[in-house]
């Protein structure tokens, strides 16, 4: 194997690693997370898995990496002590957002509390005007003293955003300018660079999110490539960005706010390039790890996708219809719907005396009970081990599972209170967090107009394949399609990702007199940034696709829809993008209006391939040994009570069983309930099909 590409994926309990080879060859490895240096978890398992696959660590031509440290860095709200710089009179931006809840009669509800507080939110006496001309130029002296007073309060990093400097970024500039002259120990993140877009909640809560990642982030990014390098590997890195494509460990460090949601977006795009090569166009992809479970869909073999999204505690999603629940930051990703229920999600019970799973997870550390290095409080792994889901050994029997701590801990902080059986407080647990998982799913179906009926369900994550068939029951799903090494698909999912680049400019006008010439000529400008930044990665003209869409909306409205744009532009495509408007918009809302459409914004995504994407082929099992089958007992339900259920080996499963069974494999575990039909597919995906 002369060159390797190895997908890394952190997650809370786990890190996944997948080694993909010139040839085809694949392996994969697990090891815990160390979450307060994740670098040494990804070094551990480098190590590992070039062992395992009998390589030289020198021999690995790319390391693809997706990251958990923005999301937590937000999460845990240990970001950097973050200080802004704005327009006067726009000191209160983030405070009024978008002046309104996310649900309009929850009274319970509490606003985020701003990342930058008020008393470092600092005014200058500056103004252009909407159409970019400089009223008031940036006085240096004014700059000067707030940077002092920064650094008297310790502030490590400094957004800057003013208004309208999306059309004019001079003023902007000229204080970034100064404030790396006079202070070059502070990190300074202009708007210009992150979202040259109208809007000004918007362009400052993005840039403030910046801000406040950008040293955690950066420091953690060099500690990782420091210690690739000193392990031998000398290959480039990789971050999986928000949107599913790949950037540089550069463009991560500057620009932060774009890889906050690294690493769950891989697994979609992924889960979009298997379900291209096996011919399944309509999947609700869904992902459970040990910290959150995550769904996103695939409708017409389209990956959904959106602009902008709010990060925040419980479900995080990027509706349109909920707004204003978190911070907000305007960036392409993947539209995933997510929620603080996973394999680690404590379970308690409230002052009401009700069962609750959820948000906060044991993680890696201390982890479940049943792990033995620490954890005391109950999860949703203890209760799948104590209801016999799990086996006694994970990871290929390497991790021995405490049983008789899971059920202790159940019976002391559950059952004993609640005064049920052990099994029925576990059966309970998993009740519950596969209720709060269904609503993910719903959060990406109904919420959008969707039957997630029509659907099948791909799963994958450590735990997915745990729960995927309940939730596909409860949803009216039929068919729920397992891939092969479904516990590290998202690091799969990064193999199969292309490098990528976004561009973005302003265009405001109404769409019928679109100036064509005009467009043309700066799609010919974007194009050639395009080009020239993937060339700068080491890209040729003919590996590099450009595709470029319009922000379109109705006249008088606040948001757009992007719509795709051809790479050059006719007058007639005036008509067929409105149409293509109109269409979206009511897919939508469910009613489209005839009043005119406006365009805002044209974006450029530009890709980069050099061929050698991990590809999804078909699959002939191997000739083998026949089917290991083993039995053991496991709670289905409460009212039939312990089933001895076949034991399948992952590696000798042929298909043609018959629920109840559970198919096992050192990376995860798939359960098939009563009734259910397993079989293989073409592409070695397990099957199961619901009566």
């Amino acid at each position: 194997m002369n060159n390797a590409r190895i997908g890394v994926d952190i997650g809370g309990t786990f890190t996944d690693l997948v080694l993909f080879g010139d040839a085809g060859e694949t392996f994969f490895t697990k090891v815990p997370s160390t979450p307060a240096k994740p670098e040494e978890a990804v070094l551990t398992g480098i190590r590992q898995i070039t062992e395992t696959a009998g390589v030289s660590v020198s021999a690995v031509a790319e390391v693809v990496h997706g990251t958990t440290v923005g999301s937590n860095t937000l999460l845990q709200k240990v970001g950097a002590k973050t200080g802004l710089i704005t327009t006067k009179g726009f000191r209160d931006v983030l405070e009024i957002g978008r002046v309104r809840t996310p649900t309009m009669f929850d009274l319970s509800w509490e606003k985020a509390v701003p990342l930058i507080a008020r008393r470092y939110r600092m005014e200058v006496d500056e103004r252009s005007t909407a159409d970019g001309r400089i009223l008031r130029h940036v006085n240096e002296q004014e700059v000067i003293e707030i940077g002092r007073f920064f650094e008297a309060e310790g502030v490590e990093s400094v957004a800057v955003c003013f208004i309208n400097s999306y059309r004019n970024p001079e003023n902007e500039n000229r204080v970034l300018e100064i404030m790396r002259a006079h202070f070059p120990d502070m990190w300074v993140t202009a708007s210009v660079s992150v979202l040259p877009e109208i809007r000004e909640y918007e362009r400052t809560s993005t840039t403030a999110v910046n801000a406040y990642v950008l040293p955690s982030l950066r420091a953690y990014f060099e500690r990782l490539e420091n210690g690739l390098r000193d392990i031998g590997v000398s290959a480039p890195l990789l971050i999986s960005n928000s949107n599913g494509g790949l950037s540089s460990a550069r463009m991560a460090q500057e620009k932060p706010v774009f890889f906050i949601s690294s690493g769950r977006s891989a697994g979609v795009v992924g889960a979009g390039r298997l379900g291209e090569a096996a011919g399944e166009k309509d999947l609700v992809v869904f992902d459970m790890g040990g910290t959150t479970a995550s769904a996103s869909l695939i409708h017409k073999g389209e990956l959904s996708r959106a602009n902008e999204y709010e990060f925040r505690a419980g479900i995080s999603t990027p509706s349109r219809f909920i707004k204003a629940g978190g911070y907000l930051m305007r960036v392409p990703t993947v539209d995933v719907a997510e929620v603080g229920s996973g394999a680690g999600s404590i379970a308690r019970i409230d002052e009401g005396g009700l069962l609750h799973v959820g948000p906060l997870s044991a993680g890696a550390d201390p982890g479940p009970v049943c792990y033995g290095i620490g954890g005391t409080s109950p999860t949703v792994t203890d209760a799948n081990v104590v209801l016999g889901f799990l086996p006694p050994a994970l990871a290929g029997g390497s991790m021995k599972l405490d049983v008789d701590g899971a059920r202790a801990a159940i019976g002391r902080d559950l059952a004993d209170p609640l005064k049920l059986s052990i099994e029925d407080a576990a059966f309970g647990i998993r009740e519950v967090v596969n209720i709060n998982m269904a609503r993910t799913i719903k959060a990406v179906t109904v919420e959008r107009g969707v039957d997630p009926r029509d659907f099948a369900i791909l799963a994958f994550g450590g735990s997915g394949p745990v729960h995927a068939c309940d939730l596909a029951r409860t949803l009216g799903i039929s068919r729920v399609i397992f891939p092969r090494s479904p516990g590290v698909f998202t690091a799969t999912g990064m193999l199969a990702a292309k490098v990528e680049r976004y561009f973005l400019r302003s265009l405001h006008g109404r769409l019928d007199q679109l100036p064509v010439a005009e467009v043309n000529a700066l799609l010919k400008e974007m194009r050639a940034d395009g080009y020239d930044s993937l060339a700068e990665e080491g890209y040729t003209d003919d590996q590099i696709e450009c595709s470029f869409e319009a922000d379109l909306r109705f006249k008088g409205q606040d948001f757009e829809i992007p719509i795709a744009l051809p790479d050059t532009v006719t007058e007639n495509d005036r008509a067929s993008l409105r149409a293509a408007f109109r269409e979206a918009y009511k897919a939508i809302y469910g009613y489209a209006s005839d009043d005119s459409v406006e365009i805002v914004n044209i974006r450029l995504n530009a890709g980069g391939n050099s061929g050698n994407l991990l590809a999804f082929t078909a699959h002939k099992p191997e000739d083998g040994p026949a089917d290991d089958v083993t039995t053991r007992k496991v709670y289905f339900s409460r009212k039939d009570g312990w089933i001895d259920t076949p034991i399948h080996q992952r590696a000798t499963f042929r298909g043609g069983a018959v629920g109840p069974l559970i198919i096992q494999s050192p990376d995860t575990t798939i359960v098939v309930p009563p009734g259910a039909k397993a079989d293989l597919d073409a592409f070695g995906n397990v099957v199961a099909t619901l009566a």
